[in-house]
């Protein structure tokens, strides 16, 4: 999760969009993420004590958006959950506590998308559906995806793929039109 600024690079320089994340301090890197980067992680991460519209209008409220509550209620509208805005993550099945992550991911309308293993703890046909939704998500916003998966279906989906074996990239195939 270097890119994302939540670990820091050993060596080199991290850049995205011509920015030196390796110059940033923490408070920076916090902007940096809230601003530009959206993250699904293959274990939810969804905060037990909040609802799914709490937990998804967090990161909202912290950028100090007005309108937090109306933007993720309709991002959960959006990923099929409308009728559980008010339950805990406890009350939803895997595939409804992974699409309300997906909704927090895009809320803040991010311009790339970091999905580590999103379906990792799914069975085939909810992982389906939340990548559907993550895939309908991101054609909707134009934002760019990093998706880290073993599933070969789910990478047969994106334009580019780089096959990575003991931290080397061994072979790098694009999607032809």
């Amino acid at each position: 999760m270097v890119l994302a600024g939540l670990e820091r690079a050993t060596s080199g320089i991290v850049r995205f969009a011509g920015q030196d994340l390796t110059a940033l301090g923490e408070d920076a890197l916090a902007r940096f993420r809230r601003q530009s980067v959206g993250i699904v992680f293959q274990n939810f991460h969804l905060i037990p004590t909040m609802t799914a519209l709490e937990n998804v209008a967090l990161p909202l409220e912290l950028a100090g958006v007005s309108e937090a509550a109306g933007r993720a209620e309709a991002g959960l509208r959006a990923v099929g959950l409308g009728h559980r805005l008010t339950h805990l993550p406890g009350q939803l099945s895997g595939g409804e506590q992974q699409r309300v992550a997906v909704a927090r991911a895009f809320v803040g309308e991010p311009r790339l998308l970091l999905a580590d293993e999103p379906t990792g703890n799914l069975d085939a046909a909810t992982g389906t559906l939340v990548m559907d939704l993550l895939f309908d998500q991101l054609a909707r916003l134009g934002t760019t995806l990093l998706l880290i998966t073993h599933d070969m279906g789910i990478a047969a989906r994106c334009d580019t793929r780089l096959r990575i074996k003991d931290g080397q990239i061994v072979a790098q195939e694009t999607a032809t039109s």
